[in-house]
């Protein structure tokens, strides 16, 4: 058995609105029929930033500048083993999605609404860290059962 832990970045994207409200980018995943944020598995020799950077390019088109550390998240993949995601609030320098074989579809939406979308529960744990990070009350957003 392997007991090597699958390492893996990713970032919760943002940018403002016209209006100057947040918005989240979450992608759909097909193969598995998810909403999730941004991520991926570390290349070899690769570091966790140079690859949530490089996984929020191939997943969004988006550039983007990294911000403040979010919480790592570990769990169990689809295949059983162990993985852990380190996250970083990252906002968007702009840039232009086309579907591709790993994400068919990009949407910006109010962190109420991410909250509401994202398929795990671990996911959305990351909106109020994030909304803290680039200096928006997360109270103002309640976490799931606090409504």
């Amino acid at each position: 058995m392997n007991d090597t832990t699958v390492q893996a970045a990713g970032c919760v994207l943002w940018r403002r609105s016209s209006a100057g409200d947040v918005e989240l980018a979450l992608v759909f995943r097909p193969r598995w029929s998810d909403w999730s944020w941004p991520k991926g598995k570390l290349k070899k020799g690769e570091t966790a930033r140079a690859a949530a950077v490089r996984e929020v390019g191939e997943e969004t088109g988006h550039a983007c500048r990294l911000g403040a550390d979010l919480p790592t998240l570990r769990y169990d993949d689809h295949a059983g083993r162990k993985k852990e995601v380190r996250y970083w609030a990252a906002e968007s320098a702009d840039g232009d999605f086309t579907p591709n074989d790993e994400v068919s579809e990009l949407v910006w939406v109010s962190p109420d609404e991410a909250r509401e979308r994202l398929t795990y529960v671990r996911d959305r744990e990351l909106i109020a860290p994030a909304l803290a990070a680039i200096d928006i009350d997360p109270g103002k957003f309640p976490m799931d059962g606090d409504s």
